[in-house]
């Protein structure tokens, strides 16, 4: 009987320590193996010494493996001994470090029995002649066959066709069939993606990307056939014009093993090997706007209002902010702010913008707010929807809408109307004071105030006159 201990430290690694089995002939090895699993096995010592067994050596293995659409790795150390005589031999316990964590591995009786028939009676000729050949020095190499795999890159798309504006959302993916039995394992994958993404992306589309980190398997159903997929990019694009979407067939190099035709317990079991999977080509055609007057600035998606004012009763003169926040699914990068029309009974300032982009399952939303404040000039009641309005295009109702406000506000207090008026004749007379030249040259090119001097002037002449000859 074989003893398998099994450990999981607070690191999260999975440690399998395994001790041969309780009953071996005196031609046959006896074996510790030390296997970490998902993780990488980077130290170890302090294989137990062994009294009437003794130390031949160390091998090693390394496996990584998408099977059955589920991926796993390995690594093993293995410590090799050979009895050097007949009867118990006791396998104390011991401690051993692996990866710096210390285990504990509990010990046992092992019972050495004559040579096993058919074996060769010499234990070092059993392992370290013979199979040394076979295994360590490729004598008898072994022959590797490949197994065809059920596995393919994909470019899926959630939508054929679409609105100019209007998101759809490309997954690149590698898809495992559950009946798939080819070894398989991702390779380089960081710079393969790059440079796909310069072949795929597409130049006439917003991109918001999904920016996935771990790749992670997903059960899923094609034509009522199980899969495991892989996602390696996601992200939604919306088209600029209406020119159709292209994507081109894209190759993803992958690690395929062969397999042993006759798998041998110590020999090189797979055989690394190579293949480049392609996708097929994708296009996404995109179609114009109904007509509209607005209909080359709309955004397109499906969206709601939400409006907050700090206070409906309202003072001349006194400002209160009003927020007009958009939601929705859709390119929310793209929502541009109310027009807001100019009139003499509000002020209205430039808003505070503040955006939320959410990405998750296959879908982009969010929020755009628009934060105004605005002044009151003129007492009455005011339905803020006579100001605030906001139209798209929605793709599912395939037709446009408008985002209105429904907030009525009342305003008390003094008109601001004629103060204003005031302050802008106030303004102008003091403005043409600057343009004012007060020399007589300014009045000599003035036929009215030429035609008045010169009659000042005779007034006083014959007033003048009239003294003198009065004064005789």
């Amino acid at each position: 009987m074989v003893t398998v201990i099994f450990f999981a430290n607070a690191q999260s690694q999975n440690v399998q320590i395994i001790i041969g089995p309780d009953e071996i002939g005196q031609n046959q090895a006896w074996t510790i193996t030390v296997t970490i699993n998902n993780d990488h096995l980077k130290n170890y010592d302090n294989f137990p010494e062994i009294d009437g067994l003794q130390k031949r050596g160390t091998s090693s293995s390394s496996q990584t493996n998408i099977i059955n659409g589920q991926i796993s790795s390995s690594q093993s150390i293995i410590m090799t001994y050979v009895p050097v005589r007949q009867g118990i031999v006791v396998v104390p316990s011991f401690k051993m470090k692996v990866n710096d964590q210390v285990f504990s591995v509990n010990g046992k009786k092992v019972k050495v029995g004559p040579p096993i028939h058919g074996q060769p009676t010499d234990p070092f000729k059993s392992f370290f002649e013979r199979d040394q050949s076979d295994f360590f020095s490729h004598n008898q190499p072994t022959e590797f066959v490949d197994i065809k795999e059920d596995a393919q890159l994909a470019l899926t798309t959630n939508k054929d066709e679409v609105y100019v504006g209007e998101g759809f959302t490309a997954t690149l993916s590698f898809l495992i069939a559950d009946n798939n039995r080819a070894p398989m394992q991702f390779h380089d994958l960081g710079k393969q993606l790059s440079d796909i993404l310069k072949k795929l992306r597409p130049g006439n589309c917003w991109e918001e990307n999904f920016n996935i980190e771990n790749i992670e398997g997903e059960r899923i159903s094609i034509n009522n056939k199980g899969y495991t997929q892989y996602k390696i990019y996601q992200a939604t694009f919306f088209p600029l014009n209406n020119q159709s979407v292209n994507f081109p067939s894209v190759g993803l190099g992958m690690i395929k093993f062969k397999v042993a035709k006759n798998p041998s317990f110590f020999g090189q079991n797979r055989q690394e090997d190579y293949k480049t999977f392609y996708s097929k080509s994708k296009i996404v055609k995109v179609k114009e706007l109904p007509p509209h007057p607005l209909r080359d600035a709309v955004a397109v998606g499906n969206y709601k209002l939400d409006e907050r004012i700090n206070r409906t009763q309202l003072q001349t003169g006194q400002s209160v902010s009003y927020d007009f926040n958009i939601y929705g699914t859709g390119n929310i990068s793209s929502i541009a702010k109310p027009n807001v029309p100019a009139n003499v009974n509000f002020d209205f300032y430039e808003p505070n913008v503040k955006q939320n982009i959410n990405r998750e399952a296959g879908h982009v939303s969010g929020t755009k707010s628009f934060a105004y404040f605005m002044i009151p000039k003129e007492p009455g009641t005011y339905k803020l929807g006579d100001y605030f309005q906001w139209v798209f295009f929605n793709p599912e109702t395939k037709k446009y809408d408008t985002l209105k406000s429904k907030e009525v506000v009342t305003v008390t207090g003094e008109s601001y109307k004629n103060q204003s008026i005031g302050s802008n004749d106030l303004g102008s007379f003091y403005d043409r004071i600057d343009a004012t030249d007060n020399s007589l040259r300014f009045f000599s090119n003035d036929r009215w105030m030429k035609s008045t001097i010169n009659v000042f002037a005779m007034i006083v002449l014959g007033a003048t006159v009239f003294f003198l000859i009065r004064k005789k």
